[in-house]
C-alpha cells in the first residue's frame, strides 16, 4: 500500500551544552522536522481547505437559520448539525477532487506548490480517495437527514466546481465567472435543506454570494497574477495584463451588490435597520473596490499589491458583516 508521506527524517543532532546558549538557532544547524501527525494533519487541513469548507459552513448555516426563521422553526432544533456535517463532508471532497485535477498547475504557483498532492506527500490515488469518499459520504448523509432537493444540489455544486469550473480555467476567463455558482451554494443549501423546497428569499441569499465572489475574486487574481501566469490558468489579469478590465468587473459587481444586499428587506425577509446596515457596508465595500482602480496608476508592484490587498481584506470581512446583520434583523413571520 502507498504511504501519504515519505521516510521519516534522520536523527537531528541536539546541541550539547558546549555548544553555547545559541547554538539551537545557529543557521547552520538543521531544525527538527515537524511530527509525522503534525504533518498528516496540516495535510489533511490543506487537502480539505479547510478555511474555505469553514466559509462555506458560515453560509450555510445562515441560510438554514433564516429558512428556519422564516417558517416559525428555532434554528437550533434538530436539522442544522445534521445539514452542516453533510454540506462540510461535500464540501471537503470537492476540494480535495479540485487539488487533485490542479496537482500538476498547483505545483508551478509559488502559492500551491506545497499543497499536499501537487507536492507528492499524499499520493493522487489517495487524495481521490479522499475527495470521492467525502463527497458520497455526504451526499448519503444528506440524504438520510434533509431532503433529496439539498442533495441534489449539493451533487450539482460539486459537478460545476470540479468537472466545470476547474478544468475551464485553464482554457477561459469565462471559468470565473460559471465558478461563482458553485461558491454561491452555501446558503442556498441551508434555505432548502430547512425548508425543503426553492423559494425567492433563498434565491436571494444565493445572489448575494453570487456577486460578492466578483470583487473578491478580481483581488485574489491581481494578487497573484504571476503565479496564474506561471500555471497557465486564463485569469482576467493574466488575459488582459493592464488591469482595465479587471477594474471594471470588479466596479460593476461592487455597484450591483448593493441593491442585490437589499433583496431580503424587499422581500420581507429583514426590516429598515438591514437596509440601512447593508447600504452602508455596500457603499464601503464599493469604496474600496473604487480604491482598488488605483491599480492603474500604481508606482510599483508594491503598492498595486497593497490595493488589491486592502481589497480582498475588506472582501472577507464584509460578507460575514452582511449576513450577521441579516440574521439579527430577521423577521419572524
Amino acid at each position: 500500500m502507498a504511504s501519504i508521506h515519505p521516510a521519516a527524517s534522520p536523527a537531528v543532532p541536539v546541541p550539547t551544552p558546549h555548544d553555547g546558549p545559541h547554538a539551537a538557532h545557529h543557521p547552520h544547524l538543521p531544525h527538527p522536522a515537524p511530527g509525522a501527525t503534525a504533518t498528516l494533519i496540516g495535510d489533511l487541513r490543506e487537502l480539505f481547505k479547510v478555511k474555505v469548507t469553514l466559509m462555506v459552513l458560515i453560509t450555510t448555516w445562515a441560510g438554514f437559520y433564516l429558512g428556519s426563521i422564516n417558517s416559525g422553526i428555532s434554528s437550533l432544533q434538530r436539522g442544522l448539525l445534521e445539514t452542516l456535517i453533510g454540506v462540510g463532508l461535500v464540501s471537503a471532497g470537492a476540494s480535495a477532487l479540485n487539488e487533485a485535477i490542479e496537482r500538476k498547475s498547483d505545483a508551478k504557483m509559488l502559492r500551491t506548490a506545497n499543497r499536499p498532492i501537487a507536492a507528492g506527500r499524499i499520493p493522487l490515488p489517495v487524495g481521490l480517495a479522499l475527495g470521492f469518499g467525502c463527497v458520497l459520504a455526504g451526499g448519503l448523509w444528506l440524504e438520510a437527514t434533509t431532503n433529496l432537493l439539498t442533495v441534489s444540489l449539493a451533487l450539482l455544486t460539486v459537478f460545476t466546481y470540479v468537472a466545470v469550473y476547474t478544468p475551464l480555467k485553464r482554457f477561459t476567463t469565462l471559468a470565473t465567472f460559471l465558478g461563482a455558482f458553485p461558491g454561491a451554494a452555501g446558503p442556498l443549501l441551508g434555505w432548502t435543506a430547512a425548508r425543503g423546497q426553492i423559494e425567492w428569499p433563498g434565491i436571494a441569499l444565493f445572489a448575494i454570494l453570487f456577486v460578492w465572489q466578483f470583487p473578491h475574486f478580481m483581488a485574489i487574481a491581481w494578487l497573484y497574477r504571476h503565479d496564474y501566469a506561471r500555471a497557465g490558468i486564463k485569469m482576467l489579469p493574466v488575459v488582459q495584463p493592464d488591469g482595465l478590465s479587471t477594474v471594471i468587473e470588479a466596479t460593476v459587481y461592487a455597484l450591483v451588490m448593493i441593491p442585490v444586499s437589499l433583496l431580503p428587506w424587499k422581500l420581507g425577509m429583514a426590516g429598515t435597520p438591514y437596509a440601512v446596515i447593508a447600504t452602508l457596508l455596500g457603499l464601503v465595500y464599493l469604496g474600496y473596490t473604487l480604491r482598488f482602480s488605483r491599480i492603474l496608476k500604481a508606482t510599483g508592484e508594491t503598492e498595486s499589491r497593497m490595493f488589491a490587498r486592502d481589497l480582498l481584506k475588506v472582501s472577507v470581512i464584509y460578507l460575514p458583516l452582511l449576513l450577521t446583520s441579516l440574521m439579527l434583523a430577521a423577521t419572524v413571520k
